[in-house]
């Protein structure tokens, strides 16, 4: 059981993609953005460059999941939205 609640999450986890993640995958022309975090899921989005990347799917288990997880609590749990699905995060 997650011991933040998804608003205490919110901060943290938007710092995290903003100060780290965010100029990791900037380097490569690829960029995130934060969706929305509902019961200590993180829906976070790949753009720029990370989409259609074959790449994208270790990219976001080894640097969106690993800063996450180490920074904020290793049980949260991450998902990448695919582009069109924005409004049916609960279908994921």
């Amino acid at each position: 059981m997650m011991p933040f609640s998804d608003e205490d999450l919110q901060l943290p986890v938007s710092t995290i993609i903003k100060n780290k993640v965010a100029p990791m995958l900037a380097q490569d022309g690829g960029a995130i953005s934060l969706l929305a975090i509902k019961n200590a899921k993180v829906y976070v989005q790949l753009q720029g460059a990370c989409v259609g990347c074959g790449s994208s799917g270790t990219t976001l288990k080894y640097v969106v999941e690993k800063e996450l997880k180490s920074a904020i609590h290793p049980d949260l749990e991450i998902i990448n939205v695919p582009h069109g699905m924005e409004n049916s995060l609960e279908e994921l």
